[in-house]
């Protein structure tokens, strides 16, 4: 485990029921969106640690989906959406339903940002339906997940 130089900024909009996520990464673009995009990368870091990772599918293309489950402790914890609009290297706009909330689907858009010298900076917005709902995906522990998962990531680009 490494620690990251790195702060993740976890923001809510107090207008709009939004979470907006910003991270630097010291890899170009092009390899932050391929983490992304690639599930045999995805499946390496995405969520907290100590929970295994499974893919059922994942087509990260304009018009693919995804669905997906971490394990822990014999709790299984599903999650599928749709892609809406992938642009290699810059953006992608997706669907996320945490299916123990079937109807709290969130729109998430994220954005990859050259800074130069091999370095990335990541802005992913979450727009719920209510800030009720913004209010409990905060609450269910997201957090940890996006911090740690990120630090996974950080390990994941320095070795690939």
């Amino acid at each position: 485990m490494t620690t990251s130089t790195h702060e993740t900024r976890i923001d809510v909009d107090p207008e709009l029921p939004l979470v907006r996520i910003t991270r630097e990464f010291d890899a170009p673009p092009a390899k932050v969106f391929r983490a992304h995009t690639d599930p045999e990368l995805v499946v390496q870091w995405l969520g907290p640690r100590g929970l295994e990772m499974t893919i059922d599918h994942y087509d990260c293309r304009t018009g693919g989906s995804y669905r997906y489950v971490h394990r822990q402790d014999g709790e299984e914890y599903g999650f599928h959406g749709s892609f809406h609009e992938v642009r290699p290297d810059q953006l992608i706009v997706q669907t996320f339903t945490f299916e123990g909330m079937p109807d709290g689907v969130a729109l998430e858009k994220l954005v990859l940002e050259d800074l130069g010298d091999g370095r990335t900076r990541l802005t992913s917005t979450s727009l719920v339906d209510s800030f009720a709902d913004r209010d409990a995906m905060i609450a269910s522990g997201m957090e940890v997940g996006i911090r740690e998962g990120y630090e996974r990531l950080d390990e994941l680009l320095a070795r690939s």
